[in-house]
């Protein structure tokens, strides 16, 4: 038996807990209109709110749709204020219990994860399994076809029924899950856009974490919400788990894999990983990284500009581009 949630619903929709999650949800966007009007009459709002939770009268309502290229093009859906409210009130609740039960080389939208620690983690691996750059090291690089689209509502709230006791919980995050259908079917999709759908794909994802982990016993295997990477000293032990994953992904949480993301390669010859291309004992920026940085800094030469990367260019090798980027603006 999974380990079960012991926070009730009340816990949730309290007006301490919604307050709470109003001053997060607040930071850096009280210049927003939809926000400045929402605050205007913020307790009364906030009330009625927990009243309609309290009394299961609450609906979610529509989104609002615009596309980003981030920097491939995405399509967002942006919930009300209040909606969005509730969404950190939710996840100021579960997240905390459900990070507990997810594997440490999951490290997207968690605390104290993130892009660069799952990089280096790959580096750390690649030495490891290359007995620190003395043996080859194949890494097999996966990538999930249309993932927030796919994700199947049902199988959702089934995995979520595992670990949360309380029917007035799981109420209300089918009201947050059906209020969002994709292209691809009626009780299918989370929207870019939600906090909760961040959390929502983890725990989804996290069935294959603990299939992998747990039931095929790979050790050197990093998740990046659908980026997924495992890195062996065998290239045909690699070639063999392919159908396993897939035949998992398939029957357990009807995801494909992206027929033109899938490959087996050696990190000699380079592997494309979270916006870095990989080798034995270095990494460099992904090619279309480099020109969409540049085009931003040849439209708007200042430092500020500038700025926005070297953070970013603090993780490779860099040194070539930082004074290119030098080169442009003095």
């Amino acid at each position: 038996m999974k380990i079960q949630l012991a926070h009730k619903f009340e816990d949730i929709i309290s007006v301490e807990n919604l307050l709470e999650a109003w001053r997060e949800f607040i930071r850096g966007k009280r210049s927003k209109k939809d926000a400045q009007e929402f605050s205007i009459n913020l307790i009364d709002n906030i009330f009625s709110l927990h009243s309609d939770l309290a009394d299961f009268t609450y609906k979610h309502g529509g989104y609002q749709a615009f596309n980003i290229s981030d920097p491939k093009p995405r399509n967002i859906h942006k919930a009300s204020v209040r909606d969005r409210l509730l969404h950190h009130a939710i996840y100021r609740i579960l997240y905390p219990f459900f990070d507990k039960t997810f594997i440490p080389d999951s490290y997207s939208c968690r605390i104290n994860k993130g892009t660069h620690k799952a990089i280096n983690r790959l580096r750390s691996f690649a030495y490891e399994v290359s007995r620190n750059n003395t043996k080859t090291c194949w890494i097999l690089k996966m990538d999930i076809r249309k993932f927030f689209a796919n994700i199947d509502h049902l199988i959702l709230q089934d995995i979520l029924k595992q670990y949360i006791p309380d029917k007035n919980i799981l109420w209300l995050l089918d009201r947050v899950t059906e209020s969002f259908s994709s292209p691809y079917g009626n009780n299918k999709g989370l929207p870019l856009g939600n906090l909760t759908s961040q959390l929502l794909v983890n725990i989804y994802m996290n069935e294959l974490d603990q299939f992998v982990k747990h039931k095929l016993g790979i050790r050197h295997y990093i998740r990046y919400a659908d980026d997924f990477v495992i890195l062996h000293e065998n290239r045909q032990y690699l070639i063999n788990l392919l159908p396993k994953m897939s035949v998992f992904l398939e029957t357990r949480l009807k995801l494909l894999l992206h027929p033109y993301k899938v490959f087996i390669k050696t990190l000699a010859s380079g592997v494309d990983f979270l916006g870095w291309v990989h080798f034995p004992r270095h990494r460099i920026l992904r090619t279309v990284t480099k020109r969409r940085m540049f085009k931003k800094i040849n439209q708007n030469p200042t430092n500020e500009t500038a700025a926005s990367y070297w953070g970013l260019l603090s993780h490779g090798n860099t040194h070539k581009l930082i004074h290119k980027i030098r080169k442009l603006l003095y």
